[in-house]
């Protein structure tokens, strides 16, 4: 196929397709040009099934080649390595609006993987690479329900912008990436400084729009070039297994599904589920294989009977597995301060799910250096998020973050930086972690919860608290009736149809995150969701403010302390010194303080003692110490030459102290008034344009009482 190109106007860009030149060898590939930014996406797929396997093998890549920022990698050995937590993120973006939109029973593996080429700062390439994405399954013969479509969407003087320039989104209250299909929502992904419900909702529709007409862009493409879609066999559970288990044990695990308490109902409907696997495992079978197969479709049958009635007791009896109201929140509990050596330390409890939080202060050049596409270079608030297998009461592989918890943790990073005090307000440089302790549902909306809390306890002068609720959605698309759900626990979130995260203060919302099953969501659950999600925010509010309602005037004792100065930014190489040999001094003398310095001449200084603090404050001060005209100094003599005497005035600082400005009376030889070590009294009578200090002693002394007239007027010429 000869190459071919297609064009859009799409904001205040133009995006350019091009498919049939690059890497042709793939089942789908397209080049996507918006603005300057270039990224390259291909789709490939299996032809046989994988073997196995219970899910949809579906791998989606966001490969940063940092040539395309025109930076080299850093490390040894200065090529890319381990996805950065922006590809990691990026990918998992482009992965969520996509996963729904397969068949179900789909098993054969599909990858997708997006090269980015080039990074135009203005032109996001993780929505070129989206389009991309989209456009390299929908022309290629892979089945697949698109076309899909994300935008980001930015606020600025109350006017929405599609796909803000970087300059733009610094002034922008609105950060949000959407995506869907042309009819619906199925992604979504927020930061906001306290931004109304309302406002959001709207801010959700004009994505929606916007993500309308890409798809529709896209139809065009697909009808030009698109390939006939491959006939790939779905998996299905045998009718008859099906039958004899429903026949056996549906009653039963149905009865199960409203025990309340989680690991009771959830060993009870294992229970039930091994015995149906015994039933059918001593049977006679054609092959291991079979047997193998039939018992695990035994499982799924089970597993799909606990989610029917999960869904059939929500949406038409409105009953939860917990007997809670549609709308009602979990036992909350929160508790500060329970880690006497951190900065700061909180606990926070809902139902069956509890989070650790910790924070931690440092200096500001602890902060964490980024080496990927994006503009940051550096950070300095962090919330790590931990899932340790023992919070479910499994055992499994403790180490790394995955993919999950790297989403997570920047969730709640987005949620909590819309409040934290800026730099100039508060120079430290913030980490909290998030370990969670327990878990059965929504531990990322927790560890916000728990956060907050922290932060305050160690004194963190946050805007306002911040807490988190998820919701959810039991949806029957052929009826169109559904139920959302106010805090979902994990049995809820399995088996329904939305997790939809919204974080934010009393005033506003601050983050939202949303991922479905169903194929879109519309604005009328939109607006009931972020409507019950504001009255969940606002008592979970109130039960964090009974634990700590304000930041703590005061840090922690064992937080560092910290004083800042300010020095003439020509100063600073007198500060530092040859090879650093003046600032590390500094440190020494002063018991290890730490010290950073800015370009503009800010000095902060760190250290858990206020007197070290002040040692090194004062060291400082002497090293930039300027005289001036007219200051007097208690002077050391350091040096004699035939012409004067050189004096310490302070720190590394001399001046000239002339023979002829010694005394009233001539003097014929320095040595013979003055040795070294000696201190004088002088005034600084003059600076000259190479910085040379001149000192006079005489100037500080009375004038004999008898001169003559001729004597009189010598000096003053003198002087």
């Amino acid at each position: 196929m000869a190459k071919q190109e297609f064009h859009y106007e799409f904001g205040c860009r133009g995006i350019t397709v091009e498919t049939g030149e690059i890497a042709k060898q793939a089942d789908g590939a397209v080049v996507i040009r918006y603005g300057d930014t270039v990224t390259l996406s291909t789709a490939c797929a299996s032809n046989t099934p994988k073997e196995g396997i219970d899910f949809f093998p579906l791998t989606v890549s966001f490969e940063e080649k940092l040539y395309s920022v025109g930076k080299i990698p850093g490390g040894f050995l200065r090529r890319e390595g381990r996805p950065s937590e922006h590809a990691t993120l990026s990918a998992r973006m482009i992965d969520r609006p996509i996963r729904p939109l397969f068949a179900e029973g789909f098993r054969n593996e599909v990858q997708v993987v997006n090269t980015i080429l080039s990074v135009d700062q203005d032109a996001p390439a993780e929505m070129a690479a989206m389009l991309g994405a989209s456009l390299a399954l929908c022309i290629s013969d892979i089945p697949f329900n698109g076309p899909i479509a994300g935008v980001k969407v930015g606020r600025v003087d109350g006017e929405f912008i599609v796909n803000p320039s970087a300059e733009q989104a610094e002034k922008s209250d609105i950060d949000l990436t959407v995506a869907g299909t042309a009819k619906a929502l199925n992604m979504v992904e927020a930061g906001a400084k306290e931004v109304s419900e309302e406002d959001m909702l709207a801010a959700l529709m004009f994505g929606q729009q916007k993500v309308k007409e890409l798809c529709e862009f896209q139809e065009t493409i697909i009808a030009a070039v698109g390939k006939p879609k491959r006939e790939i066999p779905l998996y299905h559970v045998d009718e008859a297994v099906e039958k004899e288990v429903r026949d056996g044990f549906e009653a039963a695990i149905r009865e199960a599904v409203s025990i309340k308490e989680k690991l009771e109902r959830y060993g009870k409907i294992d229970e039930l589920t091994e015995q149906a696997v015994a039933s059918f495992e001593e049977r006679e079978y054609p092959s291991e294989k079979e047997k193998a197969l039939t018992l695990k479709q035994v499982g799924q049958i089970c597993h799909n009977i606990e989610a029917d009635e999960v869904r059939r007791l929500i949406v038409e009896d409105k009953i939860r597995p917990d007997g809670r109201a549609i709308d009602e929140i979990r036992p909350l509990d929160s508790q500060v301060d329970l880690l006497p050596r951190v900065h700061g330390s909180a606990m926070f409890t809902r139902g069956e799910t509890q989070v650790l939080s910790t924070t931690t202060l440092g200096a500001l050049n602890e902060n964490q250096i980024i080496d990927d596409l994006t503009e940051v270079e550096a950070k300095r608030f962090m919330h790590h998020y931990n899932f340790p297998p023992y919070s479910v009461g499994e055992t499994g592989r403790m180490g790394s973050p995955g993919r999950r918890e790297i989403g997570h943790g920047a969730l709640g990073e987005r949620a909590l930086l819309q409040v934290l005090p800026s730099v100039d307000e508060f120079p430290y440089t913030i980490r909290t972690v998030a370990d969670v302790l327990e878990s059965n549902g929504s531990s990322s909306q927790a560890s916000i919860c728990a956060g907050t809390m922290s932060l305050m306890a160690a004194g963190v002068p946050i805007k306002a608290p911040v807490a988190g609720i998820a919701m959810g959605l039991i949806m029957d698309e052929e009826t169109g009736q559904y139920t959302v759900l106010t805090d979902i626990q994990g049995m809820e979130d399995h088996f329904g149809d939305m997790d939809f995260k919204v974080a934010g203060t009393a005033k506003g919302i601050t983050a939202l995150q949303m991922d479905i099953k169903v194929s879109g969501i519309t604005k009328e659950i939109f607006e009931e969701a972020l409507a019950q999600a504001h009255k969940a925010r606002l008592e979970i509010l109130d039960n964090m403010a009974q634990a700590i309602a304000a930041p703590r005037a005061e840090l922690s004792p064992y937080a560092p302390k910290i004083a800042i100065m300010h020095i003439d930014p020509d100063k600073i190489s007198i500060v530092i010194g040859p090879g650093g040999k003046m600032i590390n001094q500094i440190i020494a003398e002063s018991d290890n303080v730490k010290i950073d310095i800015d370009d503009d001449g800010q000095v902060v200084i760190y250290h858990t003692d206020q007197a070290a603090i002040d040692h090194a404050k004062e060291m400082i001060k002497e090293i930039v110490r300027e005289a001036k005209v007219g200051d007097v100094y208690a002077a050391k003599v350091v040096r004699l030459e035939k012409f004067g005497a050189f004096v310490n005035l302070f720190g590394h600082t001399d001046g000239l102290l002339h023979v002829s400005k010694i005394s009233h009376n001539r003097v014929e030889k320095v040595e013979d008034v003055l040795k070294i070590g000696d201190i004088i009294d002088v005034k600084v009578t003059e600076i000259d344009n190479k910085g040379r200090i001149n000192v006079s002693a005489k100037a500080l002394l009375p004038r004999p009482k008898k001169h003559d007239d001729k004597q009189k007027a010598k000096e003053d010429k003198g002087e």
